[in-house]
Protein backbone atom coordinates (compact mmCIF):
# COMPACT_ATOMS: atom_id res chain seq x y z
CA UNK A 1 0.00 0.00 0.00
CA UNK A 2 1.61 3.26 -1.29
CA UNK A 3 0.22 5.02 2.15
CA UNK A 4 1.72 2.66 4.56
CA UNK A 5 5.56 4.04 3.40
CA UNK A 6 4.33 7.69 4.51
CA UNK A 7 1.96 8.08 7.59
CA UNK A 8 -0.08 11.00 7.36
CA UNK A 9 -0.68 11.28 11.27
CA UNK A 10 2.92 11.52 11.61
CA UNK A 11 2.61 14.70 9.87
CA UNK A 12 -0.91 15.75 11.75
CA UNK A 13 1.19 14.83 15.28
CA UNK A 14 4.12 16.68 13.95
CA UNK A 15 6.41 13.65 14.31
CA UNK A 16 9.56 13.40 11.91
CA UNK A 17 9.08 11.75 8.51
CA UNK A 18 12.35 10.84 6.97
CA UNK A 19 14.32 12.50 4.92
CA UNK A 20 13.79 13.10 0.98
CA UNK A 21 17.01 12.01 -0.63
CA UNK A 22 17.39 14.15 -4.03
CA UNK A 23 20.63 13.88 -6.45
CA UNK A 24 21.50 16.58 -8.57
CA UNK A 25 22.92 16.00 -12.01
CA UNK A 26 25.73 18.17 -12.94
CA UNK A 27 25.52 21.05 -14.70
CA UNK A 28 25.63 20.98 -18.89
CA UNK A 29 26.92 23.00 -21.37
CA UNK A 30 24.08 24.10 -23.47
CA UNK A 31 24.22 24.79 -27.29
CA UNK A 32 25.44 28.53 -27.10
CA UNK A 33 28.11 28.10 -24.44
CA UNK A 34 26.45 29.07 -21.29
CA UNK A 35 25.57 26.46 -18.50
CA UNK A 36 22.44 24.76 -17.13
CA UNK A 37 22.17 23.90 -13.27
CA UNK A 38 21.83 20.50 -13.25
CA UNK A 39 18.22 18.84 -12.89
CA UNK A 40 17.47 17.49 -9.31
CA UNK A 41 16.36 13.46 -9.29
CA UNK A 42 14.51 12.28 -6.41
CA UNK A 43 16.37 8.61 -5.48
CA UNK A 44 14.38 8.07 -2.13
CA UNK A 45 10.86 9.40 -0.89
CA UNK A 46 9.20 8.68 -3.98
CA UNK A 47 6.61 6.68 -2.47
CA UNK A 48 6.05 9.06 0.57
CA UNK A 49 5.65 12.21 -1.84
CA UNK A 50 3.62 9.78 -4.46
CA UNK A 51 1.40 9.24 -0.98
CA UNK A 52 0.76 12.69 -0.21
CA UNK A 53 -0.28 13.36 -3.95
CA UNK A 54 -2.73 10.51 -3.75
CA UNK A 55 -4.38 11.16 -0.81
CA UNK A 56 -4.35 15.24 0.16
CA UNK A 57 -3.84 16.43 -3.54
CA UNK A 58 -6.52 13.73 -4.43
CA UNK A 59 -4.38 13.07 -7.78
CA UNK A 60 -4.31 9.74 -9.11
CA UNK A 61 -1.18 7.62 -8.98
CA UNK A 62 -0.03 4.63 -11.16
CA UNK A 63 0.04 1.39 -8.72
CA UNK A 64 2.75 -1.36 -9.34
CA UNK A 65 0.04 -3.34 -11.53
CA UNK A 66 0.07 -0.37 -14.13
CA UNK A 67 -3.52 0.83 -13.15
CA UNK A 68 -4.72 4.56 -11.95
CA UNK A 69 -6.06 4.79 -9.16
CA UNK A 70 -6.50 7.23 -5.61
CA UNK A 71 -6.12 5.91 -2.49
CA UNK A 72 -8.21 7.91 -0.41
CA UNK A 73 -7.33 8.38 3.65
CA UNK A 74 -10.63 8.86 6.04
CA UNK A 75 -10.02 10.98 9.08
CA UNK A 76 -11.46 10.32 12.84
CA UNK A 77 -11.36 13.86 14.41
CA UNK A 78 -13.19 11.80 17.27
CA UNK A 79 -10.62 9.46 17.89
CA UNK A 80 -9.31 8.99 21.17
CA UNK A 81 -5.50 8.10 22.17
CA UNK A 82 -6.81 6.75 25.49
CA UNK A 83 -8.54 4.27 23.77
CA UNK A 84 -6.04 3.22 21.10
CA UNK A 85 -9.02 4.32 18.58
CA UNK A 86 -7.76 4.99 14.63
CA UNK A 87 -7.26 8.23 13.60
CA UNK A 88 -6.26 7.56 10.02
CA UNK A 89 -7.28 4.89 7.87
CA UNK A 90 -8.11 3.81 4.27
CA UNK A 91 -11.08 4.89 3.47
CA UNK A 92 -13.25 1.22 3.23
CA UNK A 93 -17.33 0.30 3.59
CA UNK A 94 -16.96 1.00 7.30
CA UNK A 95 -15.82 4.15 7.27
CA UNK A 96 -18.47 5.01 4.28
CA UNK A 97 -21.14 4.18 7.08
CA UNK A 98 -19.85 5.61 9.91
CA UNK A 99 -20.50 9.95 10.08
CA UNK A 100 -18.12 10.14 12.54
CA UNK A 101 -15.52 9.62 10.03
CA UNK A 102 -14.68 12.12 7.06
CA UNK A 103 -14.09 9.81 4.39
CA UNK A 104 -11.98 11.64 1.84
CA UNK A 105 -9.57 14.32 3.36
CA UNK A 106 -8.63 15.60 -0.06
CA UNK A 107 -12.08 17.16 0.11
CA UNK A 108 -11.04 19.53 3.05
CA UNK A 109 -7.53 20.39 1.39
CA UNK A 110 -9.37 21.81 -1.95
CA UNK A 111 -9.18 25.66 -2.80
CA UNK A 112 -13.31 25.82 -2.10
CA UNK A 113 -13.56 24.27 0.80
CA UNK A 114 -15.74 26.00 3.32
CA UNK A 115 -14.63 24.72 6.89
CA UNK A 116 -17.61 27.16 8.75
CA UNK A 117 -19.97 24.86 6.60
CA UNK A 118 -17.93 21.64 6.94
CA UNK A 119 -18.27 22.27 10.63
CA UNK A 120 -21.87 22.81 11.28
CA UNK A 121 -22.68 19.90 8.93
CA UNK A 122 -20.32 17.32 10.49
CA UNK A 123 -21.85 18.74 14.21
CA UNK A 124 -25.33 18.12 12.87
CA UNK A 125 -24.78 14.40 12.19
CA UNK A 126 -22.44 14.18 15.12
CA UNK A 127 -24.52 15.71 17.92
CA UNK A 128 -21.90 15.00 20.58
CA UNK A 129 -19.63 17.06 18.97
CA UNK A 130 -18.13 20.69 20.26
CA UNK A 131 -17.96 23.04 16.74
CA UNK A 132 -15.19 25.36 18.56
CA UNK A 133 -13.23 22.17 19.63
CA UNK A 134 -14.26 20.61 15.93
CA UNK A 135 -12.73 23.76 14.45
CA UNK A 136 -9.67 23.67 16.19
CA UNK A 137 -9.17 20.02 14.63
CA UNK A 138 -9.89 20.64 11.62
CA UNK A 139 -7.73 23.76 11.44
CA UNK A 140 -4.62 21.28 13.00
CA UNK A 141 -5.08 18.79 10.20
CA UNK A 142 -5.18 21.88 7.47
CA UNK A 143 -1.95 22.66 9.27
CA UNK A 144 -0.45 19.81 7.25
CA UNK A 145 0.62 21.35 4.28
CA UNK A 146 2.51 24.09 6.14
CA UNK A 147 5.04 20.92 7.62
CA UNK A 148 8.32 21.07 6.37
CA UNK A 149 9.66 17.73 5.13
CA UNK A 150 13.60 17.67 5.61
CA UNK A 151 15.27 16.95 1.75
CA UNK A 152 19.03 15.75 1.80
CA UNK A 153 20.72 16.98 -1.45
CA UNK A 154 23.69 14.96 -2.87
CA UNK A 155 26.25 17.13 -4.17
CA UNK A 156 26.57 17.28 -8.14
CA UNK A 157 30.47 16.12 -7.92
CA UNK A 158 29.74 12.98 -6.48
CA UNK A 159 29.93 10.28 -8.87
CA UNK A 160 26.88 7.28 -9.10
CA UNK A 161 28.58 4.77 -7.28
CA UNK A 162 29.03 7.37 -4.44
CA UNK A 163 25.46 8.26 -4.51
CA UNK A 164 24.25 4.94 -4.27
CA UNK A 165 26.45 4.05 -1.58
CA UNK A 166 25.36 6.95 0.16
CA UNK A 167 21.46 5.70 -0.78
CA UNK A 168 22.15 2.73 0.58
CA UNK A 169 23.81 4.03 4.06
CA UNK A 170 20.90 6.31 4.85
CA UNK A 171 17.97 4.36 3.63
CA UNK A 172 16.46 3.18 6.61
CA UNK A 173 14.48 -0.11 5.03
CA UNK A 174 17.43 -0.99 3.43
CA UNK A 175 16.32 -0.90 -0.10
CA UNK A 176 18.40 -1.84 -2.93
CA UNK A 177 18.83 0.59 -5.41
CA UNK A 178 20.85 -0.36 -8.46
CA UNK A 179 21.99 1.44 -11.87
CA UNK A 180 18.84 0.75 -13.66
CA UNK A 181 16.61 2.46 -11.43
CA UNK A 182 19.46 5.68 -10.79
CA UNK A 183 18.91 5.67 -15.23
CA UNK A 184 15.19 5.27 -14.59
CA UNK A 185 15.02 8.18 -12.53
CA UNK A 186 16.96 10.03 -15.10
CA UNK A 187 14.95 8.93 -17.96
CA UNK A 188 11.50 9.68 -16.16
CA UNK A 189 12.92 13.26 -15.12
CA UNK A 190 13.73 14.62 -18.41
CA UNK A 191 11.18 16.70 -20.15
CA UNK A 192 13.19 17.94 -23.22
CA UNK A 193 13.97 14.67 -24.80
CA UNK A 194 10.91 12.39 -24.68
CA UNK A 195 12.36 10.80 -21.56
CA UNK A 196 8.87 10.12 -19.58
CA UNK A 197 7.33 8.19 -22.81
CA UNK A 198 10.21 6.44 -22.96
CA UNK A 199 9.86 5.02 -18.99
CA UNK A 200 6.57 4.98 -20.10
CA UNK A 201 7.84 2.24 -23.30
CA UNK A 202 10.10 0.40 -21.20
CA UNK A 203 7.84 -0.01 -17.90
CA UNK A 204 4.74 -0.91 -20.49
CA UNK A 205 6.60 -4.12 -22.74
CA UNK A 206 7.93 -5.36 -19.45
CA UNK A 207 4.16 -5.68 -18.22
CA UNK A 208 2.27 -6.92 -21.37
CA UNK A 209 5.21 -9.36 -21.75
CA UNK A 210 3.89 -11.04 -18.64
CA UNK A 211 0.46 -10.34 -19.10
CA UNK A 212 -0.56 -9.61 -22.40
CA UNK A 213 -4.30 -8.73 -21.60
CA UNK A 214 -3.41 -5.72 -19.32
CA UNK A 215 -3.18 -3.70 -23.32
CA UNK A 216 -6.91 -2.77 -23.17
CA UNK A 217 -5.55 -0.96 -20.11
CA UNK A 218 -2.41 0.60 -21.26
CA UNK A 219 -4.78 1.96 -24.28
CA UNK A 220 -6.80 4.47 -22.30
CA UNK A 221 -3.15 6.53 -21.87
CA UNK A 222 -4.11 8.37 -24.55
CA UNK A 223 -0.95 10.59 -24.05
CA UNK A 224 1.29 7.10 -24.73
CA UNK A 225 -0.73 5.75 -27.31
CA UNK A 226 0.10 9.00 -29.16
CA UNK A 227 4.02 8.37 -29.31
CA UNK A 228 6.20 6.19 -31.97
CA UNK A 229 6.29 3.56 -29.17
CA UNK A 230 2.40 2.82 -29.01
CA UNK A 231 2.68 0.60 -32.62
CA UNK A 232 5.65 -1.07 -31.50
CA UNK A 233 4.17 -2.69 -27.97
CA UNK A 234 0.76 -3.58 -29.91
CA UNK A 235 1.80 -7.26 -31.12
CA UNK A 236 2.25 -7.64 -27.64
CA UNK A 237 -1.48 -8.54 -26.75
CA UNK A 238 -1.62 -10.95 -28.36
CA UNK A 239 2.10 -12.53 -27.56
CA UNK A 240 1.99 -15.40 -25.09
CA UNK A 241 5.51 -16.74 -25.56
CA UNK A 242 7.20 -16.99 -21.71
CA UNK A 243 10.96 -17.86 -22.86
CA UNK A 244 11.97 -13.98 -22.28
CA UNK A 245 10.10 -11.73 -20.34
CA UNK A 246 11.88 -8.85 -20.12
CA UNK A 247 11.98 -6.47 -17.14
CA UNK A 248 13.06 -3.08 -17.13
CA UNK A 249 16.61 -3.76 -16.10
CA UNK A 250 17.09 -6.04 -19.44
CA UNK A 251 15.34 -3.65 -21.69
CA UNK A 252 17.76 -0.95 -20.67
CA UNK A 253 21.07 -3.35 -20.60
CA UNK A 254 20.18 -3.93 -24.47
CA UNK A 255 19.15 -1.05 -25.75
CA UNK A 256 22.38 0.15 -23.57
CA UNK A 257 24.85 -2.49 -25.09
CA UNK A 258 23.54 -2.55 -28.74
CA UNK A 259 23.55 0.94 -29.35
CA UNK A 260 26.26 2.19 -27.25
CA UNK A 261 28.85 -0.64 -27.43
CA UNK A 262 28.73 -0.16 -23.31
CA UNK A 263 28.18 -2.63 -21.03
CA UNK A 264 28.05 -0.58 -17.40
CA UNK A 265 24.58 0.63 -16.25
CA UNK A 266 26.39 3.41 -14.29
CA UNK A 267 27.87 4.79 -17.79
CA UNK A 268 24.36 5.17 -19.55
CA UNK A 269 23.16 7.04 -16.25
CA UNK A 270 26.35 9.16 -16.66
CA UNK A 271 26.01 9.79 -20.64
CA UNK A 272 21.91 10.61 -20.20
CA UNK A 273 23.43 13.09 -18.14
CA UNK A 274 25.62 14.31 -20.88
CA UNK A 275 29.24 13.44 -19.67
CA UNK A 276 32.01 13.97 -21.98
CA UNK A 277 34.36 10.68 -21.01
CA UNK A 278 37.18 12.32 -22.72
CA UNK A 279 37.06 15.62 -21.36
CA UNK A 280 34.98 14.90 -18.17
CA UNK A 281 32.53 17.96 -19.05
CA UNK A 282 28.92 17.78 -19.32
CA UNK A 283 27.24 19.32 -22.32
CA UNK A 284 23.35 18.93 -23.26
CA UNK A 285 24.51 17.71 -27.01
CA UNK A 286 25.61 14.10 -25.48
CA UNK A 287 22.57 13.93 -23.55
CA UNK A 288 20.39 14.72 -26.36
CA UNK A 289 22.53 12.46 -28.50
CA UNK A 290 22.00 9.81 -26.19
CA UNK A 291 18.59 9.92 -25.12
CA UNK A 292 17.57 9.36 -29.38
CA UNK A 293 20.27 6.40 -29.46
CA UNK A 294 18.51 4.81 -26.16
CA UNK A 295 15.46 5.63 -27.84
CA UNK A 296 16.44 4.17 -31.19
CA UNK A 297 17.74 1.07 -29.40
CA UNK A 298 14.59 0.64 -27.25
CA UNK A 299 12.50 0.50 -30.88
CA UNK A 300 14.44 -1.35 -31.97
CA UNK A 301 14.61 -4.30 -29.18
CA UNK A 302 10.63 -3.95 -29.42
CA UNK A 303 10.27 -4.43 -32.65
CA UNK A 304 8.07 -7.42 -33.08
CA UNK A 305 9.90 -9.23 -36.03
CA UNK A 306 13.07 -9.26 -34.22
CA UNK A 307 12.01 -10.01 -30.63
CA UNK A 308 9.85 -13.12 -32.21
CA UNK A 309 12.60 -14.41 -34.66
CA UNK A 310 15.27 -14.18 -31.68
CA UNK A 311 12.68 -16.49 -29.43
CA UNK A 312 12.12 -18.82 -32.28
CA UNK A 313 16.00 -19.45 -32.73
CA UNK A 314 16.11 -19.66 -29.26
CA UNK A 315 13.60 -22.22 -29.29
CA UNK A 316 14.74 -24.00 -32.25
CA UNK A 317 18.20 -24.81 -30.55
CA UNK A 318 16.34 -26.66 -27.79
CA UNK A 319 15.54 -24.23 -24.88
CA UNK A 320 11.83 -24.32 -25.39
CA UNK A 321 10.75 -23.05 -21.55
CA UNK A 322 12.20 -20.83 -19.21
CA UNK A 323 12.88 -23.37 -16.95
CA UNK A 324 15.64 -23.85 -19.19
CA UNK A 325 17.43 -20.53 -19.14
CA UNK A 326 19.49 -20.31 -15.90
CA UNK A 327 21.08 -17.01 -16.64
CA UNK A 328 18.91 -13.81 -17.46
CA UNK A 329 22.40 -12.08 -18.01
CA UNK A 330 23.34 -14.57 -20.61
CA UNK A 331 19.90 -13.88 -22.18
CA UNK A 332 20.30 -10.24 -22.03
CA UNK A 333 23.72 -10.76 -23.83
CA UNK A 334 22.63 -12.38 -26.83
CA UNK A 335 19.93 -11.00 -27.44
CA UNK A 336 22.15 -8.04 -28.22
CA UNK A 337 24.10 -10.01 -30.17
CA UNK A 338 21.27 -10.68 -31.94
CA UNK A 339 20.36 -7.36 -33.02
CA UNK A 340 24.05 -6.54 -33.90
CA UNK A 341 24.24 -8.81 -36.12
CA UNK A 342 21.02 -8.03 -38.08
CA UNK A 343 23.48 -4.93 -38.65
CA UNK A 344 26.47 -6.51 -39.44
CA UNK A 345 26.73 -6.90 -43.52
CA UNK A 346 29.59 -9.01 -43.02
CA UNK A 347 27.14 -11.53 -41.52
CA UNK A 348 25.42 -13.80 -43.56
CA UNK A 349 21.99 -13.64 -42.26
CA UNK A 350 20.71 -17.15 -42.68
CA UNK A 351 23.51 -17.96 -40.24
CA UNK A 352 22.86 -15.28 -37.56
CA UNK A 353 20.38 -17.40 -35.09
CA UNK A 354 22.79 -20.17 -35.34
CA UNK A 355 25.88 -18.21 -34.52
CA UNK A 356 23.68 -16.39 -31.42
CA UNK A 357 22.64 -20.18 -30.16
CA UNK A 358 25.89 -20.96 -30.20
CA UNK A 359 27.07 -18.51 -28.30
CA UNK A 360 24.32 -18.34 -25.71
CA UNK A 361 25.25 -22.31 -25.40
CA UNK A 362 28.96 -21.83 -24.80
CA UNK A 363 28.32 -19.19 -22.03
CA UNK A 364 25.67 -20.81 -20.44
CA UNK A 365 28.50 -23.78 -20.24
CA UNK A 366 31.14 -21.57 -19.20
CA UNK A 367 29.00 -19.46 -16.58
CA UNK A 368 30.82 -16.41 -18.92
CA UNK A 369 28.27 -14.13 -17.44
CA UNK A 370 27.89 -15.05 -13.85
CA UNK A 371 30.33 -14.04 -11.65
CA UNK A 372 31.13 -10.36 -12.75
CA UNK A 373 28.59 -10.05 -15.75
CA UNK A 374 28.90 -6.09 -16.31
CA UNK A 375 32.51 -6.14 -16.36
CA UNK A 376 32.59 -10.02 -19.08
CA UNK A 377 29.68 -8.24 -21.15
CA UNK A 378 31.47 -4.88 -21.52
CA UNK A 379 34.57 -6.64 -22.61
CA UNK A 380 32.68 -8.52 -25.46
CA UNK A 381 30.78 -5.99 -26.76
CA UNK A 382 34.10 -4.07 -26.67
CA UNK A 383 36.08 -6.98 -28.25
CA UNK A 384 33.16 -7.40 -31.26
CA UNK A 385 33.34 -4.34 -32.14
CA UNK A 386 37.04 -3.92 -32.32
CA UNK A 387 37.74 -7.29 -34.12
CA UNK A 388 34.65 -8.41 -35.63
CA UNK A 389 32.32 -10.89 -34.67
CA UNK A 390 33.42 -13.82 -36.64
CA UNK A 391 37.47 -13.22 -35.32
CA UNK A 392 36.56 -12.32 -31.79
CA UNK A 393 34.07 -15.77 -31.92
CA UNK A 394 36.65 -18.30 -33.15
CA UNK A 395 39.08 -16.49 -29.67
CA UNK A 396 36.55 -17.56 -27.69
CA UNK A 397 35.98 -20.90 -28.95
CA UNK A 398 39.40 -22.01 -28.67
CA UNK A 399 40.64 -20.66 -24.77
CA UNK A 400 36.87 -21.58 -23.59
CA UNK A 401 36.01 -24.93 -25.89
CA UNK A 402 39.43 -26.90 -25.69
CA UNK A 403 39.30 -30.91 -25.72
CA UNK A 404 39.91 -30.63 -21.85
CA UNK A 405 36.91 -28.53 -21.42
CA UNK A 406 35.02 -31.44 -23.16
CA UNK A 407 36.38 -34.07 -22.17
CA UNK A 408 37.20 -33.35 -18.59
CA UNK A 409 35.62 -30.44 -17.05
CA UNK A 410 32.19 -30.62 -18.32
CA UNK A 411 32.51 -34.08 -17.42
CA UNK A 412 33.29 -32.58 -13.74
CA UNK A 413 30.56 -29.90 -13.92
CA UNK A 414 27.88 -32.87 -14.37
CA UNK A 415 28.61 -34.34 -11.02
CA UNK A 416 26.14 -31.94 -9.43
CA UNK A 417 22.86 -32.90 -7.59
CA UNK A 418 21.15 -29.73 -8.88
CA UNK A 419 18.30 -30.24 -11.14
CA UNK A 420 18.41 -26.36 -12.17
CA UNK A 421 22.63 -27.16 -13.38
CA UNK A 422 22.78 -25.34 -16.16
CA UNK A 423 24.60 -28.17 -17.71
CA UNK A 424 21.91 -30.48 -17.38
CA UNK A 425 19.63 -27.95 -19.01
CA UNK A 426 22.22 -27.72 -22.02
CA UNK A 427 21.65 -31.77 -21.77
CA UNK A 428 17.89 -31.01 -22.39
CA UNK A 429 17.89 -28.72 -24.59
CA UNK A 430 20.02 -31.08 -26.92
CA UNK A 431 17.43 -34.05 -26.49
CA UNK A 432 14.71 -31.05 -27.54
CA UNK A 433 17.02 -30.19 -30.47
CA UNK A 434 17.75 -33.77 -31.70
CA UNK A 435 13.91 -34.56 -31.03
CA UNK A 436 15.16 -37.52 -28.72
CA UNK A 437 12.15 -39.61 -27.28
CA UNK A 438 11.80 -39.71 -23.40
CA UNK A 439 12.89 -43.58 -21.81
CA UNK A 440 10.95 -46.26 -22.75
CA UNK A 441 9.13 -44.42 -25.31
CA UNK A 442 8.49 -43.87 -29.35
CA UNK A 443 6.70 -40.91 -30.29
CA UNK A 444 6.73 -39.07 -26.82
CA UNK A 445 9.45 -36.48 -27.00
CA UNK A 446 11.60 -34.76 -23.81
CA UNK A 447 10.35 -32.03 -25.15
CA UNK A 448 6.75 -32.45 -25.14
CA UNK A 449 7.45 -34.18 -21.23
CA UNK A 450 9.56 -30.67 -20.17
CA UNK A 451 6.62 -28.31 -21.48
CA UNK A 452 3.39 -30.26 -20.60
CA UNK A 453 3.35 -32.73 -18.24
CA UNK A 454 6.77 -34.56 -17.49
CA UNK A 455 8.67 -35.36 -14.50
CA UNK A 456 12.13 -35.90 -13.90
CA UNK A 457 12.92 -39.64 -12.61
CA UNK A 458 15.70 -41.61 -11.14
CA UNK A 459 17.12 -44.23 -13.48
CA UNK A 460 18.44 -46.04 -10.41
CA UNK A 461 15.32 -45.69 -8.20
CA UNK A 462 15.73 -43.06 -5.13
CA UNK A 463 14.02 -45.65 -2.56
CA UNK A 464 16.07 -48.78 -3.95
CA UNK A 465 19.24 -46.54 -3.60
CA UNK A 466 18.30 -45.60 -0.22
CA UNK A 467 17.94 -49.50 1.16
CA UNK A 468 20.95 -50.01 -0.56
CA UNK A 469 23.22 -47.43 1.34
CA UNK A 470 23.16 -44.25 -0.95
CA UNK A 471 20.93 -42.02 1.92
CA UNK A 472 22.05 -39.46 1.06
CA UNK A 473 20.32 -36.86 -1.65
CA UNK A 474 23.65 -35.72 -2.81
CA UNK A 475 24.43 -39.44 -3.72
CA UNK A 476 20.75 -40.50 -4.90
CA UNK A 477 20.32 -37.20 -6.72
CA UNK A 478 22.74 -36.72 -9.09
CA UNK A 479 21.78 -35.08 -12.14
CA UNK A 480 23.63 -38.50 -14.45
CA UNK A 481 20.59 -40.47 -12.49
CA UNK A 482 17.52 -38.29 -13.76
CA UNK A 483 15.86 -38.41 -17.30
CA UNK A 484 12.65 -37.64 -18.25
CA UNK A 485 9.79 -40.17 -18.16
CA UNK A 486 5.99 -41.21 -19.03
CA UNK A 487 4.45 -40.93 -15.27
CA UNK A 488 2.82 -44.29 -16.04
CA UNK A 489 6.24 -45.77 -17.34
CA UNK A 490 7.41 -44.66 -14.24
CA UNK A 491 4.95 -46.26 -11.82
CA UNK A 492 5.30 -48.98 -14.13
CA UNK A 493 9.34 -49.29 -13.27
CA UNK A 494 8.20 -48.64 -9.79
CA UNK A 495 11.12 -49.15 -6.82
CA UNK A 496 12.87 -52.37 -9.09
CA UNK A 497 16.46 -52.20 -9.71
CA UNK A 498 17.58 -51.51 -13.26
CA UNK A 499 19.30 -55.03 -13.86
CA UNK A 500 15.66 -56.19 -13.16
CA UNK A 501 13.44 -53.76 -15.11
CA UNK A 502 15.40 -53.36 -18.28
CA UNK A 503 16.19 -57.12 -18.35
CA UNK A 504 12.50 -57.07 -18.06
CA UNK A 505 12.62 -55.04 -20.95
CA UNK A 506 14.59 -56.43 -23.29
CA UNK A 507 12.83 -60.10 -23.03
CA UNK A 508 9.23 -58.03 -23.67
CA UNK A 509 10.59 -56.32 -26.63
CA UNK A 510 12.57 -59.69 -28.32
CA UNK A 511 8.90 -61.20 -27.63
CA UNK A 512 7.31 -58.33 -30.10
CA UNK A 513 5.97 -57.06 -26.76
CA UNK A 514 5.86 -53.56 -25.14
CA UNK A 515 6.44 -53.56 -21.49
CA UNK A 516 6.62 -49.41 -19.96
CA UNK A 517 6.30 -47.69 -22.70
CA UNK A 518 5.22 -48.34 -26.54
CA UNK A 519 8.52 -50.04 -27.69
CA UNK A 520 7.91 -53.48 -28.80
CA UNK A 521 11.62 -54.00 -30.39
CA UNK A 522 15.15 -54.39 -29.34
CA UNK A 523 16.92 -52.08 -32.00
CA UNK A 524 13.94 -49.50 -31.16
CA UNK A 525 15.19 -49.60 -27.50
CA UNK A 526 18.49 -49.50 -28.15
CA UNK A 527 18.30 -46.58 -29.82
CA UNK A 528 16.02 -44.76 -26.82
CA UNK A 529 18.92 -45.79 -24.83
CA UNK A 530 21.35 -43.70 -26.90
CA UNK A 531 19.25 -41.22 -27.17
CA UNK A 532 18.96 -40.89 -23.69
CA UNK A 533 23.02 -41.13 -23.03
CA UNK A 534 22.13 -44.43 -20.95
CA UNK A 535 24.76 -47.16 -21.63
CA UNK A 536 23.60 -50.39 -22.60
CA UNK A 537 25.59 -52.46 -19.90
CA UNK A 538 22.62 -50.89 -17.68
CA UNK A 539 20.56 -54.41 -18.34
CA UNK A 540 23.15 -55.98 -15.67
CA UNK A 541 23.68 -53.28 -12.78
CA UNK A 542 22.39 -53.37 -9.33
CA UNK A 543 23.50 -51.15 -6.98
CA UNK A 544 26.98 -51.69 -6.48
CA UNK A 545 27.66 -50.38 -10.04
CA UNK A 546 25.86 -46.83 -9.47
CA UNK A 547 29.01 -45.41 -9.41
CA UNK A 548 30.06 -46.82 -12.33
CA UNK A 549 27.32 -46.10 -14.05
CA UNK A 550 27.04 -42.16 -13.20
CA UNK A 551 31.09 -41.80 -14.17
CA UNK A 552 29.35 -43.65 -17.88
CA UNK A 553 26.26 -41.54 -17.67
CA UNK A 554 28.35 -38.59 -17.45
CA UNK A 555 30.84 -38.95 -20.56
CA UNK A 556 27.96 -40.01 -22.80
CA UNK A 557 26.00 -36.49 -21.50
CA UNK A 558 29.18 -34.73 -22.39
CA UNK A 559 29.90 -36.24 -25.63
CA UNK A 560 25.77 -35.21 -26.27
CA UNK A 561 26.46 -31.81 -25.88
CA UNK A 562 29.48 -31.33 -27.50
CA UNK A 563 27.77 -33.08 -30.62
CA UNK A 564 25.39 -30.73 -29.95
CA UNK A 565 27.24 -27.79 -29.82
CA UNK A 566 28.99 -28.22 -33.26
CA UNK A 567 25.70 -29.13 -34.76
CA UNK A 568 24.45 -25.23 -34.28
Amino acid sequence: MIVADFRIDSLYMGYPTGYLIISQSPDMRLKDGSMSIGKKIMIDGQQRVTALMTSIVGLEVLGSDFKKRRIKIAFNPQASVENDEEVFKVQDNAVLKDKKWISDIAELFKPDFDQWEFVNEYCQQNPDVNGSQMNKILMRLLDIKNRQIGVITLDKDLNIDEVTEIFIRINSQGAKLNQADFAMSKIAANTEYGGNALRKAIDYFSHLAVEPDWYADMAKDDGFMGTRYAEKLKWLKDDRESIFDPDYNDILRIAFMYKFGRAKLKDLVSLLGGRDFETRDYRETIAEESFAKLSDGVIDFMTQYTFSNFVLGMKTAGFISNKLINSQMTLDFVYTLYLLLNNDPTIERSQIKHYVAKWFVMSTLTSRYIGSPESQMDFDIRRIREKGFMTFFKEVEEAELSDTFWNVGLVQNLETQVINSPFFNVFLAAQIYEGNNALFSNGTKVGYLITLMGDVHHIFPKQYLRKNGYDEKMLYNQIANFTYLDTQVNKGISDDAPNVYFKNAIEACKNGKTLYGNIADTATLRQNLQENCIPESIVDMDYSNYPDFLASRRKLMAKKIQNYYKSL
